[in-house]
């Protein structure tokens, strides 16, 4: 019986390809699609297992589906004169109604049941145009941090603008308010004084209903300017804590 051909389409078909520099890890995708109608179970075998980590190195595909295979090259000194003997090989197998035990599965499969492809690995350094694309990637990053900053620098002179407006807006009130109760307290003395003189007065019965009227003016519009300082106490406090806060 002739070995069957593989079921899965591979993407890449042929070779993986691992583009440097490799400093660092370098990872390479490879997409595996079921077109069959069946389940087809798939491991991914390397000949350099301590040169890659393969996630998902194996698994089950349902029909019609497809996995994504991520192969991380590790970083390496890389000698561009060294050819590359690296290879990788998918391994698949139609799944059995029941897949519970995958190791024995494996281990148990007859060899015309198995299907496999093989891939190479090829290393490439970044071209010319990769180098350029990537220095003006890295300039042109501090510009757009500089905009960003300039943007966010912009709207300082305006937010202190607007705050030393409101400032100017209270200065003038706590200044009018600050007039009003001189008034007051010139006119509260001026009636203190006229009540020590009304006192002075040689006592009637006109100036006693006077000097009673008089007194009762005093007492009242002694107690307006300790009612207005209170309430521009008031005032004053609540727009300086607007301002402050």
């Amino acid at each position: 019986m002739s070995k069957l051909d593989q079921i899965l389409i591979l993407d890449p078909p042929s070779d993986l390809k691992f583009k440097g520099p490799f400093t660092d890890v370098v990872t390479t995708n490879l997409k595996l699609k079921n077109p069959s109608d069946k389940k087809v179970c798939f491991k991914v075998k390397t000949t350099a297992p301590r040169r890659y980590c393969v996630r998902p190195n194996s698994g089950v595909i349902e029909a019609g589906a497809t996995v994504i295979i991520s192969v991380m090259l590790q970083p390496f000194d890389y000698d561009p004169n060294e050819k590359s003997k690296h290879k990788f090989m998918v391994q698949t197998i139609f799944a059995p109604s029941n897949v519970s035990d995958m190791d024995s599965l494996w281990k148990d499969a007859q060899p015309d049941d198995l299907m496999d492809s093989k891939l190479r690995c090829v290393f490439e350094l970044p071209s010319e145009n990769d180098k350029v694309n990537d220095v003006e990637a890295t300039k042109a990053a501090p510009v757009m941090n500089s905009a960003k900053a300039d943007s966010s620098a912009a709207t300082v002179p305006l937010t202190a603008s607007m705050d030393d407006t409101e400032m100017k807006k209270v200065l003038e009130k706590c200044k009018r308010l600050q007039t009003e109760m001189n008034k007051l307290a010139d006119e509260n003395r001026q009636l203190k004084d006229d009540g020590m003189r009304m006192r002075k007065v040689p006592r009637s019965d006109h100036m006693t209903s006077n000097s009673t009227s008089l007194l009762g003016r005093e007492a009242s519009t002694a107690s307006l300017p300790s009612l207005l300082v209170v309430i521009a106490a008031i005032f004053i406090g609540f727009f300086l804590g607007k301002f402050i806060l």
